[in-house]
């Protein structure tokens, strides 16, 4: 769900000497000021599934014979398949890194951007409109035709199946020497212009693809999208299961042993200098605005021997919080800095 984003606009001089007062956010106690929290990463897993259904042509026993289609089952069938599996961090309030950024004549803040539940966006950055997105043209594809209804009389009238199917063959053989004679410039009565030419095409593959679908059968697809949400806690796990897959069923809960497990490791990967522990304490409260320096976490989804996904992500809660210099503000120079949604790290400052 996309993100409504507010926009705190606060007009107020600023001096050489100006500085940003934070303070932790004390949930009861108003502050007067902009409160903000920053984000824990979840990695929410979108599994995209396919069902196919196969219901068998009418001639399908003579789809070699005369067609020259091979492995065309008469057997009706219907299966799931995992499309793809994607991943991607989303940031959560953390209700325990809440902060306010004071209101005072001498504030060096004055734009904060906030998510609707308060993630801190950005600092005297102004909100970005959004790039209209322009659908992409997509081909003009001929209606479905009932193959049925191109049969002629001949056709209809034939004594036995291997009759009508030997007769749909010529049929569809005489399509394709038309269209071939189209393309090649060689037929009788040739189309006056483009337009023309290409809905004539159009239809003759339309006709081809119906009544070569007698012999080969037809297939419909119906997508079933799920979406699974896991919130790293610091710990490894190894071989967890995070779904199970039933090729009959499609996607079924973890403990359905209907399906095969599909598993997931998630690693925690950080290696970063830790803060020193004793400035910390020394610290009575934030000196400028707080932001996350994430960890990194090696996320692998895998079944048997084959591997789904295999990279690394950014995870807040793996690494550690540091604050914003107060330097980068003062009255000669405007300091714009943007936050990554997902993590609360600083992805851009910018400086005018």
């Amino acid at each position: 769900m996309k993100k409504l984003l507010l926009t705190i606009g606060i007009a107020i001089g600023l001096t050489a000497n100006a500085q940003t007062e934070v303070s932790e956010y004390t949930p009861g106690i108003h502050a007067e000021g902009v409160t903000y929290f920053l984000p824990q990463t979840a990695i929410d897993i979108t599994i995209k599934t396919e069902k196919v259904t196969y219901t068998p042509g009418d001639f399908c026993h003579y789809a070699n014979k005369y067609l020259r289609l091979q492995g065309i089952s008469d057997i009706p069938d219907t299966y799931w398949e995992i499309k793809s599996i994607d991943i991607r961090p989303v940031g959560i309030i953390d209700p325990d890194k809440g902060y306010t950024i004071k209101l005072k004549d001498k504030s060096v803040a004055p734009l904060v951007e906030l998510s609707e539940d308060g993630l801190l966006l950005s600092i005297n950055k102004e909100k970005e409109q959004p790039t209209p997105v322009t659908a992409p043209e997509m081909p003009q594809q001929a209606s479905c035709i009932n193959p049925k209804d191109l049969l002629g009389e001949e056709i209809l009238s034939a004594t036995s199946t291997a009759k009508m199917a030997e007769l749909v063959a010529k049929e569809i053989y005489n399509i394709r020497d038309s269209r071939n004679a189209i393309t090649r410039g060689q037929a009788d009565n040739m189309p006056k212009d483009g337009e023309a030419l290409k809905l004539i095409l159009q239809s003759l593959n339309a006709q081809d693809e119906a009544l070569t679908s007698m012999f080969k059968g037809n297939i419909t697809r119906e997508q079933k999208i799920i979406s699974i949400r896991l919130l790293p806690n610091g710990e490894d796990t190894a071989r967890q299961i995070l779904f199970r897959f039933s090729r009959k069923l499609g996607i079924v809960a973890a403990d359905d042993l209907s399906g095969a497990p599909i598993y997931y490791d998630l690693t925690n990967l950080t290696n970063l200098p830790q803060p020193d522990e004793r400035a910390n304490k020394k610290a009575k409260r934030p000196q400028g605005v707080v932001y996350n320096i994430p960890g990194r976490a090696l996320l692998k989804v895998y079944r048997n021997n084959e591997i789904l996904f295999d990279e690394e992500i950014p995870v807040a809660q793996l690494g550690y919080t540091d604050v914003l210099a107060t330097d980068l503000f003062n009255k000669n120079a405007t300091t714009k800095v943007t936050f990554d949604a997902a993590t609360g790290a600083i992805r851009k400052i910018e400086r005018e």
